[in-house]
């Protein structure tokens, strides 16, 4: 399957992603929460804009059983945005006001311009990664059980089995409709790379953030 290959030929950045201080600090609850604040507005950015790709995308399905999932899944972003919504309610963080880093300027720029001159096959190389990273962080910190802390329902959410289910229809339309395999590997690459850089923006910019 290309999307098997194309997560097995990124596990190193994944297994960067896992190690990362900032993830770490998640996973055992110690993670400043100026961090985690400056983290929660940018993300709801990305998100916002993830869901204008998942409508593109819809708006270029071939039958009408692939665009009904590309609005599941942008209604799935719906929910993980409720997430930091609470959470930005509980710190003081307007979500509406949130200027964005290069880092995410430059990962939202990217899947914006992909959904837009890119086929379905495409985009969903560019999308898949957020999908199957945060899914892949979120079981490993739920391993062997999810601990108690402020940040538990962020592995919650990212460790669920209908995390998981949505990961893997995204991934089956790369598997379908991918056409172009050097194409879908450089895709995928940079989605990962904006991954790792987007967590080490949050590590950086945390302390400066003030809630």
């Amino acid at each position: 399957m290309i999307s098997n290959n194309l997560w097995k030929i990124n596990q190193q950045l994944a297994t960067v992603c896992l190690s990362h201080p900032f993830v770490q600090g998640i996973a055992d609850g110690t993670l400043p929460h100026k961090s985690f604040a400056y983290y929660v507005g940018q993300d709801a950015f990305f998100l916002r804009a993830f869901a204008r790709a998942y409508s593109i995308a819809a708006a270029k399905s071939p039958d009408w059983k692939i665009f009904e999932l590309f609005h599941t899944l942008a209604g799935a972003v719906k929910e993980e945005l409720q997430l930091h919504q609470n959470y930005a309610a509980k710190w003081g963080v307007n979500l509406e006001t949130i200027t964005p880093g290069f880092s995410t300027r430059r990962y939202t720029d990217f899947l914006l311009a992909t959904a837009w001159s890119n086929n379905i096959g495409a985009i969903a190389a560019a999308m898949t990664p957020c999908m199957r990273l945060y899914a892949f962080l979120g079981q490993q910190l739920a391993t062997p059980e999810i601990p108690e802390h402020q940040y538990s329902e962020w592995i919650r959410t990212y460790s669920s089995q209908q995390f998981e289910h949505l990961t893997q229809k995204l991934e089956k339309v790369i598997d379908s409709y991918a056409d172009n395999i050097q194409e879908a590997e450089s895709t995928y690459c940079y989605a990962m790379l904006c991954e790792r850089d987007f967590f080490q923006a949050a590590w950086e910019m945390g302390a400066e953030v003030r809630i």
